[in-house]
């Protein structure tokens, strides 16, 4: 949760300043304890994030650590869980990867975060904490969802030679209507969108809700995207899944029912594998001769962003 751009910091979901002592520190976490316990009738999810918050700030030690992480102080701000992970050298056997995942969000990050700055203004580090949580929040989300996009990247990657994805999959006319990831495996072919939206959501008739979305509507988005993908590749998707990160989901898989046959599961991040491997809910798997057919359309068809 707190290490999204988008996210609340520990302060912000206690309710007080960086700078306040420990004492009005503690009361504060007491009473938002109190506010937000099930037992009198708050939100779970709050509560959760409130001794969240706790776990990061609660001690002296962890305070420091956490304020020179978020870079709220001037003798570390070192941190750099935001910038592009190294490649790893290690020898494992990979799923097939293609297309670069979080490319395209990265790119329109650095580009639009140096034009916010002004021009003439150097800006050494574009992903120094401050500087990050400083900035408009479309800013903010470009960046949040390029982590998301890396972090399914990850996930996919180590599931071995079984399982082939695709990255930044154009599926309409911008870049904006881009399929995050084609991912087939022998439990399915799945569309998947990787997501942050920075906060607790909820879900209402088939889609994803919160005060975070706006007018967002990512399941029809992404349905809408895996047709026209489905459409160029003549190929048929057994299911999509949306990816959110762990904290800002209730559950770890939430079922949101089926569009024209394909079902659509919301998952935390931790979960993406186990679903992957055991495949969705009513989604129809695929093997034999079949795998290599769909795999050599859509490595036929498929354009990035």
């Amino acid at each position: 949760m707190f290490d999204s751009p988008l996210s609340a910091s520990p302060y912000e979901v206690l309710g007080v300043d960086p700078a306040v002592d420990d004492a009005e520190l503690r009361r504060a976490y007491r009473l938002r304890l109190r506010q937000t316990h099930p037992d009198t009738g708050g939100d779970a999810a709050v509560f959760i994030q409130v001794q969240r918050a706790w776990e990061l700030i609660g001690t002296a030690e962890d305070r420091a650590a956490y304020d020179r992480r978020a870079g709220l102080t001037d003798d570390g701000g070192e941190w750099s869980g935001w910038r592009p992970q190294t490649v790893r050298t290690d020898t494992r056997p990979r799923a097939r990867s293609y297309g670069h995942p979080g490319g395209w969000r990265r790119e329109r990050y650095l580009s639009l975060i140096r034009e916010w700055a002004g021009h003439g203004v150097e800006v050494p580090d574009p992903y120094a904490p401050a500087l990050v949580r400083a900035a408009p929040r479309e800013l903010r989300r470009l960046l949040a969802d390029a982590l998301a996009e890396e972090a399914t990247a990850r996930t996919v990657s180590d599931l071995g030679m079984g399982f082939t994805v695709w990255h930044d999959v154009a599926a309409g006319q911008t870049p904006e209507d881009k399929l995050d990831h084609v991912v087939l495996s022998p439990s399915g072919l799945y569309g998947v969108m990787s997501e942050d939206f920075g906060g607790v959501v909820g879900f209402r008739r088939g889609e994803i809700t919160g005060p975070s979305l706006g007018t967002r509507a990512p399941v029809t988005a992404a349905l809408a995207r895996m047709r026209a993908v489905a459409k160029a590749a003549k190929v048929k998707f057994g299911g999509a899944i949306v990816v959110l990160p762990d904290d800002d989901l209730a559950q770890a898989v939430t079922p949101l029912g089926s569009s024209r046959g394909v079902p659509v599961v919301v998952v935390r991040r931790s979960a993406l594998a186990m679903v992957l491997r055991q495949g969705v809910p009513g989604a129809r798997a695929i093997g034999g001769n079949e795998l290599f057919d769909v795999r050599t359309r859509l490595q036929q068809t498929v354009r990035f962003v």
